[in-house]
């Protein structure tokens, strides 16, 4: 199914539940456009059939007394285009008051003979605009509605009232269906092209920043080489910063196109930044989808280590980062080959209140179900393992400690 989308005048038609959602797809415009012609033409054929048989009618002035009030109603939704639940409600209990004042009407004779009801099919727009506007479960609801309103009507079942039942049924859920897979559908659509905009800007600076800061970083690296000395050592700090924001822009293009719906993201792009001229990434060829604050958290957790390794490992000390996808988890090993951590070290820290660690790793970690364990020896670096599992429920992201 082609799904576009319109945009309804102001308080025209919004979308479930009466809440302006901004465009409707096209489908469903049309479906309650469609509505607003079959209204009429069914209550024009209402009359024609009480005109057709007021003679065998007991009370024809009550007939005309409720196709006036059905009348009134369908002129009113001419001219007002807002469709809300209580007005579907307020249709179908019209529609329901309508068919069973057909008892007043007909005499139980002619009622059990299988005559047409005073509204005839006019119910049947009822029945379709709760489809359109709640979907397949409200277009079955009301189907049963008048369903079991015709049977309280006739009391006696009949084949012509059940296959009015039968059809009714269909006609609600299957519209119901059709209208749900056309929001879906519109949603997606409208995801994708958020997601293609966003890509698209992301190109665009990242073009602007190739065109001029990462340029300006690589020169300042060539002549910091050519010049000596502390230049020399400037110049590494320009190419290690070039590399990371290279890397940034990258991996931030490769999230946009990586994310999806339900707010999933590839560990990869967010870890990949973190690599370094003394750092190193390593990750797996596939996507490793974690829920994005997960990832985030994750992701903290990663820098918090890697801070460490260059406040207390040493300057000229090196670090990898490996990650893991271990099916219903994912694994992230932090480590270098620095000064190394004396035993109860991470316990004194803790105790004299630095708790950097304890609060940026650990407990991020654990907040998310998982944990994280530091194996490490004085003169021989510090490996950190850090595990948590895919989709256990986390709480809210918080900031870096």
């Amino acid at each position: 199914m082609a799904v576009s989308w319109v945009r309804p005048a102001a308080g025209a038609w919004p979308g479930p539940g009466a809440a302006a959602i901004g465009a409707q797809p096209e489908v469903v415009a049309a479906f309650w456009k469609g509505i607003d012609v079959f209204r009429p033409i069914a209550l024009a054929y209402a009359v024609y059939s009480t005109w057709d048989r007021q003679e065998e009618m007991v009370r024809p002035a009550i007939a005309w007394a409720v196709l006036a009030v059905l009348g009134a109603w369908t002129l009113f939704l001419v001219g007002y285009r807002r469709r809300t639940t209580a007005l579907v409600v307020a249709e179908l209990s019209l529609a329901a008051g309508a068919i069973l004042a057909t008892r007043l009407v007909d005499s139980a004779a002619v009622i059990e003979s299988g005559a047409r009801t005073v509204p005839t099919f006019w119910p049947a727009a009822g029945v379709v605009s709760a489809a359109v506007l709640l979907g397949r479960r409200g277009g079955l609801f009301a189907a049963l509605f008048i369903g079991v309103v015709d049977v309280l009507e006739v009391q006696d079942a009949t084949p012509h009232t059940v296959n009015n039942i039968v059809l009714l049924l269909l006609i609600g859920t299957l519209i119901g269906y059709a209208v749900d897979l056309a929001r879906e559908g519109h949603e997606k659509l409208r995801a994708a092209l958020a997601l293609e905009a966003r890509v698209r800007e992301r190109e665009r600076l990242a073009r602007t920043v190739h065109d001029g800061v990462l340029q300006t970083l690589a020169f300042i690296n060539r002549r910091g080489a050519e010049l000596g000395g502390e230049s020399a050592r400037l110049g590494g700090l320009a190419a290690d910063q070039e590399r990371r924001l290279r890397a940034l822009v990258t991996a931030s293009a490769a999230d946009d196109e990586s994310g999806d719906a339900v707010g999933e993201v590839d560990l990869r792009a967010l870890i990949a930044p973190h690599a370094g001229e003394r750092v190193q990434v390593v990750a797996p060829a596939d996507p490793i989808r974690v829920p994005r604050a997960a990832a985030a958290e994750l992701e903290a957790a990663v820098g918090a280590a890697l801070d460490n390794v260059r406040r207390h490992a040493g300057d000229e000390a090196q670090a990898w980062v490996l990650l893991e996808d271990e099916g219903e988890s994912v694994a992230v090993t932090v480590r270098d080959n620095g000064a190394g951590m004396p035993p109860g070290r991470l316990e004194e820290a803790a105790v004299g209140g630095r708790l950097g660690v304890a609060s940026s790793i650990r407990g991020r970690l654990r907040d998310l179900g998982g944990d994280a364990e530091w194996v490490g020896r004085e003169g021989g670096g510090v490996t950190v393992r850090m595990r948590v599992p895919k989709h256990a429920p986390g709480k809210e992201t918080r900031g870096r400690a």
